[in-house]
């Protein structure tokens, strides 16, 4: 049986329907290739409270992966980071570094991403969300350092141990 997964688009155009979201479908189409559930992303505007509640909802509703997209950045409306901070249990920063410097490599701006990587803990379920940047190519360079990863997370936040029969590292 796969994994659920979400994804959220944060962006007060896309909600307007001002521009189309391009960043949420590139997220959705690399999860549903990796095997996961996943549905069409859920547009939201740059609303904190919102976002906060489309998280919690969507860990709710079963998801293991809650990958948002958007509102990352430095400006005013950017506060995907602030509506998720205070949901996680706990973070897993050398994801959203990886992320950054993947991105890096590419352009500059990918330092400005201030975008988590946490755990969230839910009635005796544990999700893992990530806050990816809000472009196309941000969106792809977050599924490169995720995709090898999640299933892997998602089987250590139910206890699977590592793998006994793999050589030692040297």
């Amino acid at each position: 049986m796969p994994y659920r997964a979400a994804v959220i688009t944060c962006s007060d155009r896309a909600a307007a329907d001002i521009y189309e979201d391009r960043s949420g479908p590139v997220l959705r189409d690399g999860l549903a290739d990796l095997g996961f559930d996943v549905a069409a992303p859920t547009i939201l505007p740059d609303d904190a409270g919102r976002i906060a509640t489309a998280i919690l909802d969507a860990v709710a509703a079963g998801a293991r992966v809650v990958l948002t997209t958007g509102g990352t950045g430095v400006s005013p409306r950017d506060v995907t980071v602030e509506a998720t901070r205070p949901l996680l249990s706990y973070e897993v920063p050398g994801i959203a570094e990886a992320v950054r410097a993947t991105g890096a490599v590419k352009t500059p701006l990918s330092s400005l991403s201030r975008g988590l990587a946490g755990v969230i803990e839910h009635e005796g379920t544990r999700s893992f969300v990530f806050n990816a940047p809000g472009s196309r190519g941000g969106a792809r360079d977050a599924l490169a350092v995720l995709a090898p990863l999640l299933v892997h997370i998602v089987e250590q936040l139910d206890g699977a141990d590592h793998d006994l029969h793999r050589p030692p590292s040297a």
